[in-house]
This record gives structure tokens, sequence and C-alpha cells, in this order.
């Protein structure tokens, strides 16, 4: 298979606009969609389905584009093996990664990545819905949690200390908790699973968050809405420190019981599938997020 004719197809599956990606790759679109016929000749299957008013992939052409974005990889770093380290910051970078990270830490070092790599375009997928890096065929995915996953390889970009965290507005009203067992009763801006929290002092003891001792009538699945409610007044609520330490110094929030922490050791990967070749691109991304965000002590 012609590697440019491949490289035109995961463009035109990515745009979803057959012109659009041979534009880009500087070709006609005369020329474009000749190629794109071409390979599904040789292919002897529909890769994207053409209308007047749109392109879709076909179900084979689902099936067929992670193994075209890989054969690319793999053309690529092998180039980039023959022709020095600057190879390969050209292309599309599919980066998936939680947006209140990513809003807070990420964007704001765009500029800086897109002075330096001029020719690399970011495809940014931003949730804090947990999402399958595989699947989803990204280039690298940031996670916080234990990298379990067989299928995943990562490199360590920080730890994520957890912490609990009020409005001083809603102490005043509800009383500051000294001690672990005072968090009964408490209201609790839960996330989405509601589990069990295991807590730890320097002294070595343990103690237990249990949300089903709380009150919890809020219950979010995003990073950003859970600080801003806690900021607002409603209850108390467990976040990352890189998301609410400006807060804290602030005094927009309190952390409370600051002799205690959370028990769940969890860290912020930068991941990708173990199938795939580190490309250049990919390598380059990983390396300037751990320059710059890998080495803060506090947030």
């Amino acid at each position: 298979m012609n590697i440019d004719s491949l490289r035109l197809f995961v463009m035109a599956a990515e745009r979803l606009n057959i012109s659009g990606a041979g534009r880009a790759l500087g070709l006609a679109p005369a020329v474009a969609s000749a190629r794109l016929a071409k390979l599904e000749t040789e292919l002897g299957v529909e890769l994207l389905r053409r209308t007047t008013r749109k392109v879709s992939l076909s179900l084979e052409g689902s099936d067929f584009l992670p193994y075209a974005r890989e054969i690319l990889a793999q053309a690529d770093a092998a180039r980039a093996a023959l022709g020095g380290s600057d190879s390969g910051a050209k292309g599309t970078l599919r980066f998936a990664a939680p947006s209140s990270f990513a809003q807070l830490h990420v964007m704001p070092l765009l500029p800086e990545f897109q002075t330096l790599y001029p020719d690399l375009t970011l495809d940014l997928r931003l949730s804090d819905t947990r999402f399958d890096a595989i699947e989803g065929s990204f280039d690298l995915a940031l996670r916080s949690a234990p990298l379990t996953d067989s299928s995943l390889k990562g490199r360590k970009l920080a730890d994520d200390t957890r912490v609990l965290c009020a409005s001083p507005g809603y102490l005043e009203v509800h009383g500051t908790p000294e001690a672990a067992s005072d968090l009964a009763g408490h209201h609790f801006i839960a996330w989405s699973n509601q589990d069990t929290r295991e807590l730890t002092n320097a002294a070595g003891e343990r103690a237990v968050l249990d949300p089903a001792d709380m009150i919890c009538r809020t219950i979010v699945d995003d990073g950003d809405a859970q600080r801003e409610a806690t900021i607002a007044g409603a209850g108390l609520s467990i976040n990352s420190l890189w998301s609410v330490s400006h807060e804290i110094r602030s005094g927009r929030l309190v952390h409370v019981l600051p002799d205690w922490q959370l028990h769940d050791q969890s860290v912020l990967w930068l991941v990708y599938p173990r199938s795939n070749v580190l490309t250049p691109k990919t390598r380059l991304f990983i390396d300037f997020l751990i320059e710059r965000l890998g080495h803060r002590e506090m947030w």
C-alpha cells in the first residue's frame, strides 16, 4: 500500500472531508478522490462513503483506520531513526485529557508548543469522563489512576495529591471538622462514583470517608463544576491539589483536615497503547509536558 494514500485516507477520515485532506497534502480535490478510489480498489472495500452532502466512514473504513494509523506511525518512526531528532515534528497528534486539568495547565502552554513545533497540529479531546485510549485511537492520553491496564504503557507526569476542601462560608455555618469522625453528617459534593475513601495521617493512623454517612445532594462528573460548587458553599469535596491550589492560597477555599491525606496514591500518567510505536511527535509532546509540568512540588 502506498504510504501517501494511507496518509490521505487517515486525514480524510479524521476530517470527514476528502477535498480538505487533499488540500492539506497539496493535492487537488480530483487527485485526492482518485487516490482514495485507487486505495479502495487495492483493498477491495469501500473505506469512505460519499454523498453530495457529506463523507462518512464505512464499517470497513472504521475497522481499517487504527491499522492505517499504526502503519503511518511505524513509517514516521523509521524515517526519524534515519533523519535526526527533528524528524516527525509534524502531522496531527491526537491527545485525550481530563478537561479540568487541560484548561488549567495544558492550554496556557499551547502558544509555546506551537512556536517550538509549527508543523505539528494537536487534536485535543477533553472530557472528565473516563475514556478508552485504545478504542479512541489516541496517540497519547492523560490519566489520573494507577497504571494497571496491561494494554497501556506510560510515563509519570506528576503526583496527583487529593485534598478535602470547603468554602469559608460553608464552614462558618456548619462547623469545621477537627477529626475524621466529624465528617459524618456534613454535606458532601460527590463524584459520580460514591466510593468509600481511606484517609491516613503522618502517625500512620487510618480513617474512612464514607459518602453514605454524609449528605450527598450534589453529584458531578466534572472537576471544574465540583470546584465551583465547593466555592459556592454547597458542601465538602475531594479535589486534586492542581485544581484548587490557587483557591486555597487566595482563601476562597479552606483545606479541611490538613493533617490527613487521601490514601489513593493517585498519579498523573501520560499513556499510550502498548502496541503503538512511540512516534517522534508523541515523544516530543511527552517530553514537553514533563519538562513544563512534571517538576511542580506544589500546584
